[in-house]
């Protein structure tokens, strides 16, 4: 991708989800993030604009000078943005790949995030940390993750979720809303007895944050065509395989085995009080940002 394309799409991309932040999301992000906390935190100056119901007239009268009352949902939010950029994000079979879904999710998500004045950052991660950008405010840092979420290009191609989690744990120490955005193609649990590797992580980024998974899917991840004899090839391993897509045993092994995942996801989320939705490239995620947002 060229320099002149890239700026056409980040600006394309601006375009379209800037407008869906301030007409969509905006009173539903404020209301899920910034009314969580109620917790009263300082008193200030009265400035025009104000709710005079925060006004605190025990300080008003001992001061001769208005001044209200500072909640804990006033102060300011970081979100972290944790988005997927293994293989697999590369591939689609309608209208976008999952890797322009996700880049226009997290855009939108960051669009919402700066107008409410807040920080956002971004962890880009594979089977590796593979770049961290750390929270600000303003159109310009938004603009330079939107170009980052175009153009980066990994040096791995695994995936590792539950090392994402650990990461984002210990780099934000604060309190902050989380969005891990990611097809959720990390196997790594599947197969395992006992206990699955990525509940620690998730109970932990969980109780220490405000986490929410958006899995982006394609169509093909749950069903396979009836084609014919194809080679499919792994983006993650790097494996190639025959396939014979017109066996209906095969084709059903293979929405057996989509379905056992989502069951595992569904199941780990539960029990680590994750938000979490998901969403397939050929459909319209805003229905489930805004799912997301009134969990």
């Amino acid at each position: 991708m060229t320099s002149e394309e890239l700026l056409q799409k980040v600006r394309k991309i601006e375009i379209k989800t800037r407008g869906l932040s301030k007409n969509i999301f905006a009173g539903e992000y404020h209301s899920q993030f910034k009314g969580r906390g109620m917790a009263f935190s300082e008193v200030r100056e009265y400035q025009p604009g104000d709710d005079v119901r925060s006004i605190d007239w025990n300080v008003t009268a001992r001061l001769n000078k208005p001044y209200i009352k500072v909640f804990e949902e006033e102060r300011e939010l970081t979100v972290m943005l944790l988005v997927d950029v293994s293989g697999s994000r590369n591939f689609g079979t309608r209208t976008q790949t999952k890797r322009d879904m996700a880049a226009e999710v997290a855009a939108t998500l960051a669009f919402s995030t700066i107008e409410n004045n807040d920080k956002v950052g971004v962890i880009f991660f594979s089977d590796r940390i593979e770049k961290y950008i750390p929270p600000k405010k303003g159109k310009t840092h938004v603009l330079h993750i939107i170009r980052e979420l175009l153009s980066f290009e990994p040096q791995s191609a695994g995936t590792d979720i539950a090392q994402a989690l650990e990461y984002f744990a210990n780099a934000q120490k604060r309190r902050s809303t989380a969005f891990l955005i990611s097809d959720c193609c990390d196997h790594k649990g599947e197969n395992t007895k006992g206990k699955d590797p990525l509940e620690k992580p998730l109970m932990i980024a969980s109780n220490r944050h405000d986490l929410n998974v958006i899995q982006i899917y394609d169509r093909r991840d749950s069903e396979l065509p009836d084609i014919g004899l194809v080679q499919v090839h792994d983006a993650e391993t790097g494996k190639d395989l025959w396939t014979d897509t017109s066996s209906a045993s095969v084709r059903a092994a293979y929405s057996a085995a989509w379905n056992g995942q989502q069951q595992r996801l569904q199941k780990l989320f539960t029990r680590t009080g994750t938000n979490h939705v998901s969403v397939r490239t050929d459909e319209d995620y805003v229905k489930a940002l805004m799912k997301l947002f009134r969990c």
